[in-house]
């Protein structure tokens, strides 16, 4: 027998399986291959592929950020802008923020993802499991070319995948104001501001208990009043008392021409002779001549009577020539103006003296009197000053931190309203449609049992170390079979 016989009287082997290989391996399969398709179309139907899957989208415009305003000690504080564009790190970054799982868990806990599975499991097992199954379904991706972020987020229902991303949006612009803006300013200022009015109002309660304890209104301005009265009484003494030196030496000047003065003057005098004396004198004269006569006619001279008589002639004689030489004198005298001019001057100086004396001591009185107010009001004029200064400051400061505390309330608002670097410019919808058709679905369920179950056939054939037919065993020997025989036969 030669190789052509063998040849043609054997069985060849086939390089390349045939399609009645596949069929072979099918129908000799058949049973593991419904059992790997039941399995399949189960699992396909526990994992709820066949049930419709709602997809909610929702897409945020990252803009050119506001320059956070400076927090200063300054009432000025504007909002300034500035020209950044924005880089793919920022967007990369909006999208690490979006994607944290302290965002997730808060979206998780408001969206109410973390409620269902409370009842099988802890509150923190719950929000974890809800946040861990919130990032297998939401994707947050930067959309190339574009300063837009797409998220999409998957549910079987339509209310909750909307719910969800409405509650992303409300946490991501809140965590966002966070972290872009420096933390806690507004409470901070408002904070101070509260701090500063309670002690403004603690320092307008001691100076109005000052004022009414010291009983002064403006300690300053009693004290600069009292300081001008003292001068003015001050002056109102130097003034008296170079009035009383004046009048002092007035009053000497005025003695001393009142020393020098009469108190009367003769205003008339009248000189006469006394007629009756005379006459009389001469009389006498007449008898004592006549006497000695006639005692001398009687009596020698020498005769003492007769000297008697003579000595008595000699004296009327003598009163006789001493009235004629001193004739009577009548003068008239009156009260002198002058004097009486110089002692009413000198009367009323001395008045005037005493008043003017009594008016420079009463004026220092008073000056002094007024020099202790002003000491008094400048010790409470310090006081009252720290007092004032004290709630200046209070009241500068409460002003200040109610502005920036407005100012941070503007700047939370406009933060809270997308205008610092981001904006939903998209808001989530409820979808409508489901993300697949069901026809879809079912196609794909029945490729994926299809290949599965063929797959399976295949392998399990090829992992089968028996020969079924001459092909594989002329393959395995790599020779050619020249006979075979049935299975019955055998």
């Amino acid at each position: 027998m030669n190789t052509e016989e063998i040849e043609v009287r054997g069985y060849i082997h086939h390089s390349l399986p045939t399609l009645r290989d596949f069929a072979a391996v099918i129908f000799r399969h058949w049973k593991l291959m419904v059992f790997v398709s039941v399995l399949i179309l189960l699992a396909t139907i526990a994992t709820g592929v066949w049930s419709p899957r709602y997809e909610a989208r929702m897409k945020i415009l990252v803009q050119s950020r506001r320059t956070d305003a400076v927090v200063s000690s300054s009432s000025l504080a504007p909002v300034q802008f500035n020209g950044n564009t924005v880089t793919e790190e920022d967007l990369n970054s909006e999208v690490e923020l979006l994607s944290g799982n302290d965002l997730l868990r808060k979206v998780a806990v408001a969206s109410g993802l973390a409620k269902g599975m409370s009842v099988r499991l802890g509150e923190n097992e719950a929000i974890s499991e809800a946040a861990r199954e919130l990032s297998r379904n939401l994707r947050v991706e930067a959309v190339r070319k574009t300063h837009v972020i797409s998220v999409r987020y998957r549910s079987r229902n339509p209310q909750l995948a909307s719910a969800v991303l409405t509650a992303l949006a409300a946490a991501y612009i809140e965590k966002h104001t966070e972290v872009h803006r420096p933390s806690g300013e507004f409470s901070f200022f408002d904070q101070e501001a509260g701090r500063f009015r309670e002690g403004l109002e603690l320092a307008q309660q001691k100076l109005t208990a000052f004022s009414q304890e010291r009983k002064v209104v403006s300690a300053q301005a009693e004290r600069d009043a009292a300081l001008l009265k003292a001068n003015d009484f001050d002056s109102r003494a130097r003034e008296a008392q170079a009035m009383a030196a004046d009048t002092e030496s007035r009053i000497r000047t005025l003695q001393d021409q009142l020393n020098s003065a009469q108190p009367r003057i003769t205003t008339s005098i009248r000189s006469a002779d006394n007629p009756q004396l005379m006459g009389q004198l001469k009389s006498t004269l007449l008898t004592l001549q006549l006497k000695r006569t006639e005692l001398l006619t009687k009596y020698a001279p020498d005769y003492p009577l007769v000297k008697e008589v003579e000595r008595q002639i000699a004296d009327t004689v003598s009163s006789i020539e001493t009235e004629e030489r001193n004739p009577i004198r009548d003068e008239t005298t009156d009260r002198n103006p002058g004097y009486q001019t110089i002692t009413d001057e000198l009367t009323k100086a001395r008045a005037e003296l005493s008043g003017l004396k009594a008016r420079e001591s009463a004026a220092r009185a008073i000056a002094v009197q007024y020099q202790e107010a002003a000491r008094l009001r400048d010790e409470d004029s310090m006081v009252q000053q720290d007092l004032i200064r004290d709630a200046k400051t209070q009241e500068e400061g409460y002003l200040l931190y109610v502005r920036k505390s407005e100012e941070a309330g503007i700047s939370d608002a406009l933060d809270r309203r997308g205008i610092v670097n981001v904006a939903i410019a998209e808001q989530p919808q409820v979808p409508t449609a489901p993300e697949r058709s069901p026809l879809i679905s079912v196609m794909l369920t029945v490729l994926l049992v299809c290949t599965g179950s063929i797959t399976t056939a295949f392998v399990v054939d090829a992992m089968d170390p028996t020969f079924r037919t001459p092909d594989e065993l002329a393959t395995y020997l790599e020779v050619p079979v020249l006979a075979a025989l049935p299975k019955s036969k055998v």
